[in-house]
């Protein structure tokens, strides 16, 4: 841009009648003046914005696909399907991950994937992920847009498909886990992302995280939002439990330094970062 003070990002998302978040993404030398007319624009087409810089993914999309990559996880762990997406309702969240991604589309997670491995290379790290997402892709089945992805759509009633099973590498778990351990994997991996957000001075203002956390994918709004989550908990009480979700599970888990630094010191993010 030949003005690069004027070049901001203002980002719907999708049904764009329906979701009331709108993220302004900063570039690197947007001005104040640009910050001000955008959110000025997007509240007066009463939407709620939210200020983030510019990284992959932004702020909504990085602690979604948290979400949603967790639940295929355990799809892949050997969870039944309907415990994950029953548990992720139990803990307050709209859907569960499984719909979640037939809203998103699977196409385009599998085209977001390839995007991925080529922008990050040799860093790339394949998951537990990649092959469900493969798989559904070359079976054809997008999600709702075609009326078949992780559920089967019959007009406005839907089933979870019967052939999940196939992605449980080791097949079921017997016993399956504890209600209250898939709630916390799913809604620990979403808050522990928009901490990480914090730590990487992508959103700046803990409101803005919570604002854009339940505006932006629905996350289980009588917690106040994913950074009031971990504040109501403490971050001492949250670090140990994410600890043991890490052994458990895998790094996804892991706290950014910046959780550690707070717990020590007995701060809160609002505390921390709260604007007066």
């Amino acid at each position: 841009s030949s003005r690069p003070d004027n070049f901001i990002g203002i980002h719907f998302f999708s049904p764009v009648h329906k979701m009331m978040l709108v993220e302004i993404i900063k570039g690197e030398k947007t001005s104040d003046y640009a910050i001000s007319r955008a959110i000025d624009f997007v509240s007066k087409i009463r939407k709620v914005p939210i200020v983030v810089e510019d990284t992959r993914g932004f702020y909504a999309n990085r602690c979604v696909m948290r979400y949603i990559n967790e639940g295929m996880n355990m799809l892949s762990e050997g969870v039944k399907p309907a415990l994950i997406e029953n548990g992720a309702k139990m803990a307050g969240m709209p859907v569960g991950p499984l719909s979640l991604q037939d809203e998103v589309a699977i196409d385009l997670a599998y085209k977001v994937l390839q995007q991925t491995k080529k922008d990050l290379g040799s860093q790339y790290e394949a998951g537990k992920i990649e092959p469900i997402i493969e798989t559904m892709y070359g079976a054809e089945r997008l999600g709702r847009k075609n009326s078949k992805g992780f559920y089967v759509y019959e007009g406005r009633e839907k089933h979870l498909w019967p052939e999940l099973g196939q992605f449980a590498v080791d097949g079921l778990q017997d016993p399956q886990p504890d209600v209250a351990e898939v709630k916390d994997r799913l809604m620990y991996a979403q808050a522990i992302e928009a901490a990480r957000t914090m730590a990487e001075g992508i959103v700046h203002d803990p409101r803005e995280a919570d604002l854009g956390s339940i505006f932006g994918w629905g996350f289980a709004p009588f917690t106040g939002g994913a950074i009031s989550f971990i504040d109501t908990i403490g971050a001492a009480k949250f670090n140990a439990r994410a600890d043991e979700l890490m052994k458990a599970h895998g790094p996804q888990f892991e706290v950014p330094s910046l959780l550690r630094d707070m717990a020590k010191s007995g701060e809160t993010f609002y505390g921390k970062f709260g604007r007066k």
